[in-house]
């Protein structure tokens, strides 16, 4: 494998990787089609996904709010997950956050909406009967 240490572990010694490998080997092994995981295939995973997390943190900086602020916050992840077609996969583990008070709104208001349908629906059957 290449030679690039990217991390220290406890002894300080360098490490290819940063994340835990015994918990990444947890969360392939939890699928039912993984039978046994090759050291190889799991130190290629754990370095594919540093690198996908530093890639999408480099995109949500450059694109959102962070450079003003000069961090990066949970609000411009939710907007690269949304607005770009290359993380849009994650919209639905990144959702915008919203207030409770505006979210119970759009459920009250859905609801209404719905029971209006109901009712126009059940006025429709009863006069083509």
């Amino acid at each position: 494998m290449a030679d690039v240490a990217v991390g220290k572990d406890k002894c300080g010694e360098q490490r290819l990787v940063s994340l835990p490998l015994s918990r990444i080997r947890v969360i392939m092994k939890s699928s039912p089609e993984v039978s046994s995981i090759n050291q190889e295939a799991l130190v290629l995973t754990a370095k594919a996904t540093e690198l996908f997390v530093q890639y999408l943190a480099t995109y949500s900086y450059r694109h959102g709010s962070g450079k003003e602020r000069k961090a990066l916050t949970y609000s411009d992840l939710a907007n690269t997950a949304e607005e770009s077609e290359t993380f849009q996969f994650l919209a639905d583990i990144l959702p915008k956050k919203i207030l409770a008070s505006k979210y119970l709104k759009m459920l009250k208001e859905k609801r209404e909406d719905e029971e209006a349908n109901d009712g126009d629906k059940s006025d429709n059957d009863e006069a083509e009967s």
